[in-house]
């Protein structure tokens, strides 16, 4: 890729080279902010192979099918290498074309491909099958010398993967179960979900501990907002209780000084009499 850039001047090549490491810097995490980089490399270097190719995979990766495969057939022409043609197949399958996928897996420039290609193309025959609704032709697609070898290579997991997944699909469960225990084991980057299919058939379910805890939380406050209450009302009817023994006592006591008024007043009475 570097020596692409070459042919640009410096500046233009310095750019055009930030915007392609951003590209594949956040093309997992990222593809939306992935492809707004390689349309910025696109409109700077168009002319360049590498340039062209990396839109393809942006494009590709956010489901622009129609435009990955533009993309993928101009950096071919520009190379002349049939490296790309797995994926351009899978462009097809992506435009709801999975006949015209499966006529790429039988032209001659698969025959040229390297041991990882041809099993990606394999693996994009055997999905096009499937898409057809022909899933025992995508059990018998991916049955190969690279599925039963027992050495582990980078595309090992996922050809494993895609097999369960076919016999699954055509009601061979344990058969299914082997396959995808077999993927797990190959899968040292983590590339499948193939333990997640195993305990669903193992019907085994998985609890959010995070949702959990938050229920607990919630019932730990309703309860302590019922004690609250409960609180609150027995307070309140303390305090109305010594209220109303308070007010059973001021009568009683008020009437004292009355009564020693009318005393007072009978007294003076009496004396203004005699």
């Amino acid at each position: 890729m570097r020596q692409e850039l070459m042919s640009l001047p410096k500046g233009l090549a310095e750019e055009v080279a930030r915007n392609l490491v951003m590209v594949a810097n956040l093309l997992d995490e990222d593809p939306e902010q992935a492809y707004a980089y390689s349309r910025i490399a696109l409109r700077l270097a168009s002319r360049v192979a590498a340039v062209r190719e990396a839109a393809g995979f942006a494009s590709y990766a956010t489901a622009k099918y129609s435009e990955a495969l533009a993309e993928f057939r101009a950096a071919r022409r520009m190379t002349g290498s049939v490296e790309l043609w797995p994926v351009m197949a899978d462009c097809e399958r992506g435009m709801g074309r999975p006949e015209r996928a499966l006529a790429m897996a039988g032209e001659p420039e698969v025959n040229k491909l390297d041991k990882a290609g041809q099993v990606e193309m394999r693996l994009v025959a055997a999905g096009a099958r499937k898409d057809m609704g022909q899933t025992d032709a995508a059990v018998v697609t991916l049955q190969s010398p690279e599925l039963a070898s027992n050495s582990v290579q980078p595309w090992t997991a996922r050809l494993r993967y895609a097999y369960a997944d076919a016999l699954l699909d055509v009601g061979r469960e344990a058969e299914a179960r082997e396959w995808f225990a077999k993927a797990l084991e190959a899968d040292q980057g983590g590339q499948t979900d193939a333990s997640d299919r195993l305990a669903e058939l193992d019907g085994v379910e998985f609890t959010d501990a995070m949702v959990e805890s938050e229920d607990s939380e919630d019932e730990v406050t309703e309860v302590t907002s019922g004690e609250e209450s409960v609180e609150s009302e027995e307070s309140g009817a303390a305090e109305a209780a010594e209220k109303s023994e308070e007010a059973a006592e001021k009568p009683a006591d008020a009437e004292k000084p009355v009564q020693a008024e009318k005393s007072a007043d009978a007294d003076k009475a009496a004396d203004d009499n005699s």
